[in-house]
């Protein structure tokens, strides 16, 4: 999947070292953004086991997992990922991702949204798409309304970040 500036692709093994550098490089910037996280995943091990959770999920149908690479470079510069896909009547799935603070403003984000919905419901099936965002991260809500989400409410207390249960705006796009 791909547009003028960036392609996304299922992350493998040999991305490790890539998504590694990435988070470390990043930590202190995703930090408010994400919960608290043990100093093990910021190891090149911790990494492969997230590919790894990210390969399973593929398998069986649980979630898809992808980098955001620059064309022009084949730079990693993000990951986006489509989790707890539900089958069935609801046939959705939460988005979620992040994107080098180097890279922010760019439209990067906003391109990886829209390709990764864009597969959501033409590659596998699915009606709905949801993402959660905390009022604070207004680029984050600008990156959605651009990509054609509508906001739909307000969670309370819906996330533990960074320690602390944080309301989350509510934003969700359907095929239609």
């Amino acid at each position: 999947m791909s547009n003028n500036h960036i392609y996304l692709r299922y992350l493998d093994m040999k991305d490790a070292g890539s998504l590694l550098d990435l988070k470390l490089r990043n930590r202190d910037f995703f930090q408010p953004f994400e919960p608290i996280r043990d100093d093990s995943h910021f190891t090149l091990e911790g990494q492969k086991s997230e590919i790894a959770n990210g390969i399973q999920g593929v398998a069986n149908d649980e979630s898809y997992t992808f980098g955001i690479f620059l064309k022009e470079t084949d730079e990693l510069v993000g990951r986006i990922a489509l989790t707890g896909i539900a089958r069935g009547p609801f046939q959705n799935a939460y988005l979620g991702y992040f994107m080098d603070e180097k890279h922010n403003g760019k439209g990067y984000a906003t391109g990886a949204v829209s390709l990764c919905v864009e597969y959501a419901f033409n590659e596998i099936g699915l009606h709905r798409v949801q993402a959660g965002v905390m009022p604070k991260n207004v680029p984050s809500i600008r990156v959605l309304e651009k990509a054609g989400f509508r906001h739909e409410g307000l969670s309370k207390k819906y996330l533990k970040i960074n320690g602390s249960w944080e309301d989350h705006e509510l934003f969700a796009i359907t095929a239609e």
